[in-house]
């Protein structure tokens, strides 16, 4: 992933399921941080373990810093975990993209019977925090309607509107002058929204609905402490209230005449926007019909419900096994694929993944899966281009266990592709994956160039977070341009003055040259900063301890004014 991060800013999406801290025989007790070309990969680090938490604290967190940079501005992180290190991880991603870029906590569920892995409760979900690297820019997808969705939607009154289903005429905003009675034409009764709802449309709206079933409707007050109700003329309450399996009605009655209207009108078809039920003897709803539907479907707060035509609010998410599949499916799916003995207990469904690169990788966008295991993120692309004709691209990035002698990446990962795509699998022959990959070795030492930028990234932040003008009342706004194309301008402030970084490595000296310089004013002029305004800050390693020394402004020909700091990093 390093080698890679000079690819930087180019991801949509980032979906990838990390180690779990299990206590089982993971080592990430490494140096990566340090050095990611140290050979070593740790010492064990066992269940019981003294600070094992804070171990695998240290392993995730440079890596979550890599992740945020490979994002573009609007790209998403959705990174699964489970109970072990749910919140260290919430707190981890908090600080580093910050809490209200957390777009929700998505809690799908992996087995539908109870499990012997806990004395007290079983264990039957995980999770996948998802996080923005820009909230503004960030977008989620629709969900493709299903077959079993698309079927809820019929037309069994011969509507020339064409097909519908039924739809709740309340909504959940509490309103005390929309919870007033309605009175049905059909049996008299008067219902009202349950708990604390409304009706959703308008009082003159809903009765003119209803007097298209051949009624005619008034305003009244019928005690009930209430906002007039709409009754049928001559229709008549009947007694006290009453709420029955979230159904809150008072008994009433209607005329003879009304009701004989209403039945004609039911036997008649193509009833009105507000009907009563198939045979007149429910409550009041509404047509919702399919040809006013988005096409996609909206993800809502609880998958197994599929009246997705809500405004998207994922907040924390529940998945039925339905909606996501299971652990033991993924197990299944690769089983059927490479054959048993693969070694792998925790396969995430292709189905869970599928839908989260729906939701927030566009359909030519880029996918990236650190962690990549046995390529269940490559496999869910290929299987959502050929579904959907799109053109999504996926790098799997999976180190394997080489001290076992077997590389995952190539006998797991890359044979489940090839496989996948051939349509070769170890049960049987199935048509194929258009599409492929390209297997690619890292070599024995990281890139480093790539190394040097992520220094150089550090660096800047150092310089960015070391500036502060008293005159000004604190540190000016800074903008990074860090990736615009520039040797040594890193950030400009509101005002439009450049500040540059002089530095190429730990083991160099930052000597700022005429050289330097006349790069440094044209950079300032090719971005269109100010004149005699702009800044260059020289940093040096020292093996000494912490050194700040900032000279007077000194002025210049070409009017660059010049900060030299000496500062330990």
């Amino acid at each position: 992933m390093v080698t890679l991060y000079r690819e930087r800013g180019r991801v949509d999406l980032i979906l990838t399921d990390p180690p779990y801290n299990t206590g089982k025989d993971f080592r990430y007790n490494d140096r990566w941080e340090d050095d990611p070309n140290d050979p070593g990969l740790g010492e064990l680090v066992a269940e019981d373990t003294p600070g094992r938490h804070t171990k695998w604290m240290r392993f995730m967190l440079p890596r979550l810093r890599m992740m945020k940079a490979m994002l573009k501005p609007g790209g998403v992180l959705a990174i699964c975990i489970d109970h072990r290190e749910l919140f260290r991880l919430g707190q981890m991603l908090d600080e580093l993209f910050g809490e209200d870029h957390r777009i929700g906590i998505i809690n799908w569920q992996k087995s539908y019977s109870p499990r012997n892995d806990n004395k007290h409760i079983s264990t039957a979900t995980e999770y996948v925090l998802v996080y923005a690297k820009g909230v503004e820019q960030a977008e989620t997808n629709l969900l493709d309607r299903t077959t079993s969705a698309n079927s809820r939607y019929k037309n069994v009154d011969d509507d020339p509107e064409g097909d519908w289903r039924e739809h709740d005429l309340t909504a959940r905003t509490p309103s005390f002058n929309a919870q007033y009675g309605i009175q049905s034409p059909f049996t008299g009764s008067i219902y009202y929204p349950t708990g604390t709802r409304s009706w959703a449309q308008t009082k003159a709206n809903i009765k003119g609905w209803i007097e298209e079933w051949g009624v005619k409707c008034e305003y009244r007050n019928i005690d009930d402490g209430r906002a007039a109700a709409i009754m049928v003329k001559g229709g008549q309450v009947a007694g006290p209230m009453t709420e029955t399996r979230g159904v809150r009605e008072r008994p009433g009655t209607v005329p003879k005449a009304a009701r004989d209207a209403a039945m004609d009108r039911l036997a008649a078809g193509a009833w009105p926007f507000i009907w009563f039920g198939l045979d007149g003897e429910g409550g009041p709803r509404v047509k919702r019909y399919f040809h006013k539907v988005q096409q996609g479907m909206v993800p809502m707060t609880y998958w197994a419900d599929e009246d997705y035509d809500e405004p998207f609010d994922i907040g924390t998410t529940s998945w039925d096994h339905e909606e996501s599949g299971r652990s033991q499916t993924g197990i299944k799916e690769l089983n059927a694929i490479v054959g048993k003995g693969h070694g792998f207990e925790t396969v995430k469904p292709l189905m869970l993944f599928s839908k989260i690169i729906q939701l927030w990788c566009p359909p030519n966008g880029l996918v990236l899966d650190p962690f990549a295991g046995s390529g269940t993120t490559g496999h869910a692309v290929l299987q959502l281009n050929a579904d959907v004709a799109a053109e999504r691209r996926f790098i799997l990035v999976e180190q394997g266990r080489p001290e076992r002698g077997d590389p995952y990446a190539r006998s797991l990962m890359a044979d489940r592709l090839k496989r996948v795509v051939s349509g070769k699998w170890v049960a049987g022959t199935v048509e194929g994956l258009p599409g492929g990959f390209r297997f690619c070795s890292l070599q024995s030492k990281v890139d480093a160039k790539a190394l040097l930028g992520m220094e150089r990234d550090e660096m800047t932040d150092a310089v960015i977070a070391s500036h502060f003008d008293s005159a000004r009342g604190g540190g000016p706004n800074l903008i990074t341009m860090t990736h615009e194309g520039y040797d040594y301008l890193v950030a400009r402030n509101a005002e439009e003055e450049g500040f540059y970084l002089v530095w190429h490595g730990a083991k160099e000296q930052p000597v700022f040259t005429e050289q330097i310089y006349e790069r440094v004013v044209a950079e300032a002029k090719r971005a269109g900063l100010k004149p005699a305004i702009p800044r260059v800050r020289a940093l040096q390693s020292l093996s000494v301890g912490r050194h700040d020394l900032l000279s007077d402004p000194e002025s210049d020909p070409d009017g660059l004014r010049i900060e030299c700091s000496v500062r330990c990093i």
